[in-house]
């Protein structure tokens, strides 16, 4: 699988044979595809939680106390739909679908249907709740860069690394695509994240949940 901005089949044969050409594949319980995008990871983890969720439907529903029920569902429920979530470069089409999902979590637990017509800040009110799943997201990768980014490892490596030599590159129009670090959203770049990140304290402080805004953007 060649992952581009508009895959091409690639050859490669092994003894002979050549290997299948696939727009996707599952790797360690993440879905890959051949356009570089998590949109369609995201859909199916957000799918394997809803079905997760409807299994134990009659806890989370149930009458226990609605603190109780909530931290239940951000344990289980969101720590399956958020797997693997510190790789993913979010676009906004990506939030939306992310908050559908905070927001079918709170309805079903409030067994409130589409057909009630309950605006999602009269929901949030009930659940005594904001909506909180990208900031989440958001803390999870700030702490997994942050160990990165404080050893010498291979993974380090592979983000710092370059291709020595000049390659001829015609730009495309339009905004250069978001990376996976630009959500961590230091304008001042990479390295200045890096010097950041060997203090913890300040890395903590920086990135904690609810800290600075979340910026939609569709690339």
């Amino acid at each position: 699988m060649k992952i581009s901005r508009q895959p091409t089949p690639v050859t490669i044969k092994i003894n002979q044979k050549q290997l299948e050409n696939v727009k996707c594949f599952k790797y360690l319980g993440s879905l890959l595809t051949d356009d570089g995008r998590c949109s369609s990871e995201i859909k199916s983890r957000i799918a394997v939680a809803k079905a997760a969720f409807s299994k134990k439907k009659n806890l989370f529903t149930s009458k226990l106390d609605l603190n109780l029920r909530k931290k239940l569902v951000k344990c289980y429920i969101w720590s399956i739909a958020l797997y693997g979530a510190e790789r993913w470069t979010l676009r906004a089409v990506d939030h939306k679908h992310l908050e559908s999902f905070e927001m079918w979590c709170y309805r079903r637990m409030e067994k409130i249907s589409w057909t009630d017509y309950v605006r999602n800040e009269e929901v949030l009110f009930r659940v005594s709740e904001q909506k909180s799943i990208l900031h989440e997201i958001r803390k999870r990768k700030a702490n997994w860069i942050g160990h990165v980014l404080r050893r010498n490892c291979l993974l380090k490596e592979v983000i710092e690394g370059k291709i020595d030599g000049r390659i001829e590159v015609t730009r495309r129009r339009g905004r250069r695509r978001k990376k996976m670090l630009d959500d961590l959203g230091d304008r001042r770049g990479y390295y200045h994240l890096k010097e950041k990140a060997l203090d913890r304290i300040k890395w903590r402080n920086c990135f904690g949940r609810g800290c600075g805004p979340v910026v939609l953007t569709d690339y």
